[in-house]
C-alpha cells in the first residue's frame, strides 16, 4: 500500500504551486494561512490521484465553493480546472435526491418491522460502521456501500502519501535550518 515515487513527486510539485499562492497572499491570519495550506494539500492530492473518485471530487468541489480559494485551486489544477470543477460539482443534486428517497424508504421499513434477530443486530451494526466510515471519507455520504471500500483504500493511500511527503519536507527543513 505504498505510493509510487512519481505520485509523491507530482503531489509535491502541485502542493508547492499551491503554497506559492498561499505565500503571496498578504495579510492572512495564522488560521487563514493554516486553512489555505490544508486546502492546497487537499487539492494537490485530489488532482494527483484519480479525479473520478468521489473523495477527490468532493475535496475539489468544497475548495471551489469558497471564493478565496478559487485562484489557488485554479493554479494547482492548471488547464484542467474547468473540467475538474464541472466533474466535482456535477451530480450532487441528483445524489441528494436519491439519498433522500432511499432514506425515506428505509424509515418506512424500520417502522414496519420491529423483530430482533441476530441477523438484524448484525445488519444494524454493519450499517452503523458503514455510516461511520462514510463520515470519514470526503464525499462519503454519496458513495454506495460497494464502492466505499475501494474509495476508502484510495483515500488512505493518498493520505499516507501526503504524510510521507510532508514528513520528508519537514526533515529537509530541519537539516537545512539546524537549531
Amino acid at each position: 500500500m505504498h505510493a509510487s515515487s512519481s505520485l509523491k513527486q507530482e503531489f509535491l510539485n502541485k502542493w508547492a504551486m499551491g503554497l506559492k499562492i498561499c505565500h503571496s497572499s498578504e495579510g492572512m491570519s495564522l488560521m487563514e494561512r493554516k486553512r489555505a495550506i490544508k486546502v492546497s494539500a487537499d487539492v494537490a492530492m485530489a488532482s494527483t490521484r484519480n479525479p473520478k473518485t468521489s473523495w477527490s471530487r468532493s475535496l475539489i468541489g468544497n475548495a471551489c465553493k469558497e471564493d478565496k480559494f478559487k485562484p489557488l485551486v485554479s493554479h494547482v489544477l492548471g488547464p484542467h480546472f474547468e473540467r475538474l470543477k464541472k466533474i466535482s460539482n456535477g451530480s450532487n443534486s441528483v445524489r441528494r435526491k436519491i439519498l433522500r428517497r432511499s432514506r425515506t424508504i428505509c424509515r418506512a421499513r424500520k417502522r414496519a418491522a420491529k423483530v430482533v434477530s441476530p441477523s438484524s443486530v448484525a445488519k444494524r451494526l454493519m450499517k452503523k460502521k458503514t455510516k461511520m466510515l462514510k463520515s470519514l471519507i470526503p464525499g462519503g455520504d454519496a458513495i454506495d456501500e460497494f464502492s466505499l471500500i475501494e474509495e476508502t483504500l484510495d483515500y488512505i493511500i493518498s493520505l499516507r502519501t501526503q504524510v510521507e511527503v510532508m514528513q520528508r519536507l519537514a526533515n529537509a527543513s530541519d537539516l537545512q535550518n539546524p537549531k
